[in-house]
């Protein structure tokens, strides 16, 4: 693999993979019995369904993961042991360690490739897409593999109804492939933000040493997903909106010149706030949380595989990439289409 020159580096393909079950909103108030309703839950998140991996059937972040990679290396045309690297954005592993990464690897059969996690939570998969893309341009390497997975069902309180409503299991994965001068996709410029001092607004305790040093005994609910709603949100809108524009600026573009904009899927609430704060255009804007809720890190790549189907995408369309997520950490990307769809 060549080091000499400057490569460009395009998405070349996209796919999906979400578990069999299906779980709406009903679930919550007449099977757990929680204090919420279908109006409460549409109203503040725009979710209508979400679906659930079921462990006894072997759904797992990996094997999610592993057929959301082997679903677009088939549309590529191509096989496992072309792909030289494979990245995997999640904060659901299967273990932890070896990486998720590595078992997906072992799965899928990509003898060539090495692979890593990511672990940035909502913005795990862009994070992991701008790696992908420095090591394509870099000439290091031809294909890379970016998948986000996540099975968030398994870390949530389900007698919390502010958070065990709001999250669905899924992956999705896109591969980025060196292109010639002449291909009308590329991957440009991005913006990458970690505020550390969020933590304690978006966090779990479970899965790390912090849980097992502390003096006082484990947190009983530790390995669950703890949020502030109201900081999380406020936070989410304005750093989304600052982070587009600052890309916007940097490359001399406004609004308008965006074909299409995939944001995190978090709550609808975020997405229309975000929305209305930069001017864009409903129609310009991919919005599916109403039916996959919020995947972590999933939420981009599928989203972006749905507009695919879709055909909602042409070569040389500009798309806006933008993410918020635990950490803090948040960021944007903005990427030339490289085909018709």
């Amino acid at each position: 693999m060549s080091t000499s020159a400057r490569a460009r580096a395009a998405i070349t393909a996209t796919a999906r993979h979400f578990p069999e079950a299906v779980v709406e909103n009903r679930y919550f108030y007449e099977t757990l019995g929680l204090d919420t309703s279908e109006e409460w839950i549409r109203s503040r998140t725009g979710i209508r369904t979400r679906h659930r991996a079921d462990h006894k059937k072997g759904e797992i972040t990996s094997t999610l993961g592993a057929e959301a990679a082997r679903k677009a290396l088939e549309s590529r045309g191509i096989g496992a042991d072309d792909v030289d690297c494979i990245i995997l954005a999640t904060v659901t592993p299967d273990l932890g360690f070896p990486s998720t990464a590595c078992l997906v690897q072992d799965q899928i059969s990509a003898h060539r490739a090495w692979a890593f996690d990511v672990s940035a939570a909502c913005s795990g998969f862009v994070y992991a897409l701008a790696q992908a893309t420095s090591l394509v341009e870099s000439g290091r390497h031809q294909r890379v593999l970016v998948i986000g997975a996540d099975v968030m069902s398994a870390i949530l309180d389900q007698e919390d109804r502010n958070t065990c409503v709001l999250f669905g299991d899924g992956a999705g994965a896109v591969l980025v492939e060196a292109v010639p001068e002449d291909h009308p996709g590329a991957l440009g410029q991005w913006r990458l933000r970690s505020d550390g001092s969020g933590a304690e607004h978006l966090f779990r305790y479970g899965g790390g040493i912090l849980e097992r040093v502390r003096e006082e005994p484990p947190e009983p609910k530790g390995w669950y997903v703890h949020q502030d709603g109201r900081t999380v949100f406020k936070l989410a809108v304005t750093r989304l909106a600052e982070v587009v524009q600052e890309l916007l600026a940097a490359e001399g573009l406004t609004v308008g010149d965006i074909d299409l904009t995939v944001p995190h899927q978090a709550n609808i609430r975020i997405i229309e706030a975000a929305r209305d704060k930069l001017r864009l255009p409903p129609e310009k804007v991919m919005v599916t949380i109403g039916q996959w809720a919020n995947t972590t890190a999933a939420t981009i790549p599928t989203s972006l595989d749905l507009a695919v189907e879709q055909h909602r995408l042409r070569a040389g369309d500009r798309v806006m990439l933008a993410t918020f997520g635990g950490g803090f950490t948040w960021g944007a990307m903005l990427l030339r289409w490289g085909y018709d769809t």
